[in-house]
């Protein structure tokens, strides 16, 4: 079982020719609401690679929250989330021509999730824990200390970037990020095979770095390998990242290596790119 603990949004689409500039207005050519937040984004690819999966967040007690749920719940996904008064988080998307983005992301419900709504039992050896950052660190911290204790697989996506504490990452079995949030977990100003290698060698994890259209580099005990991304036409990047944690997740989960994982991920991000928005709830 893949049980991920993580945000819950409701993206706010806007398709413009290209990043407004500070202190910019330009003029959209489109604009589409659509369910979205990290956490919901790889819930849904990890069940799309299929996985049993189980979704941990919490949602606010507005009119977003039923939409932001809807694809897990037409996807089989098992809703374990809180009802917080207040709004549902939401993201503020602009996406360019080339298919690039930038996002402001607004927690709303998301700061209210609890490690405490996570039961013991669902923390064993035939679970793979699947985290992010759009939820509180300190909860995420605990999370996974209890998860390490009663033997579940960790991974953490740590996205978006922040300074990890050393105890943390030494509770993770895996950790996913790009190369910038790379430089800020490791707090190394390497190449992204040095980072690999020294998260790796430091904290006893296995590393992976998205390098975005040149794939992806991963190191665990067998070494390092590099995996190339498929040549796509780019729609939007949106969820791309997601898309592929959740397919590694699901891999892992089903006993693949750490190597089979990484490239289920990469055809699964990739494939993210061709279409519009972070959730595609038939592919």
């Amino acid at each position: 079982m893949v049980l991920v603990f993580g945000s819950v949004n409701l993206d706010l689409v806007a398709r413009v020719p290209r990043i407004p500039a500070p202190g910019e207005t330009l003029s959209g050519t489109a604009f589409a609401v659509a369910p979205g937040g990290k956490g919901a984004n790889q819930a849904l690819a990890a069940r799309q690679a299929g996985a049993r999966v189980v979704m941990h967040g919490a949602v606010g007690d507005d009119a977003f929250a039923e939409v932001a749920l809807a694809n897990l719940v037409a996807a089989g996904v098992a809703i374990e989330v809180a009802r917080a008064p207040g709004p549902t988080g939401v993201a503020l998307i602009n996406v360019d021509e080339r298919g690039e983005n930038a996002i402001t992301v607004v927690a709303g419900a998301n700061a209210k999730t609890r490690a405490a709504q996570v039961p013991d039992r669902d923390l064993d050896q035939r679970t793979t824990l699947l985290m992010q950052l759009e939820v509180p660190l300190a909860e995420v911290d605990i999370l996974a200390a209890r998860a390490r204790q009663r033997g579940a697989r960790i991974v953490l996506n740590a996205a978006p970037a922040a300074e990890l504490a050393p105890s943390l990452l030494r509770n993770i079995d895996v950790l996913v990020v790009n190369e910038h949030e790379a430089r800020i977990c490791a707090d190394h100003g390497g190449t992204p095979r040095e980072i690999v290698a020294h998260m790796h060698k430091v904290y006893g994890l296995s590393c992976v770095v998205t390098l975005g259209s040149e794939g992806v580099l991963a190191a665990d005990g067998d070494g390092i390998v590099h995996v190339p991304a498929p040549k796509v036409d780019v729609v939007d990047t949106t969820g791309a990242g997601d898309a592929f944690a959740g397919a590694l997740a699901a891999a892992l989960d089903a006993g693949e290596t750490l190597h089979d994982a990484v490239a289920a991920g990469v055809r699964s991000g990739a494939n993210c790119c061709t279409y519009a928005g972070a959730q595609r709830a038939n592919s």
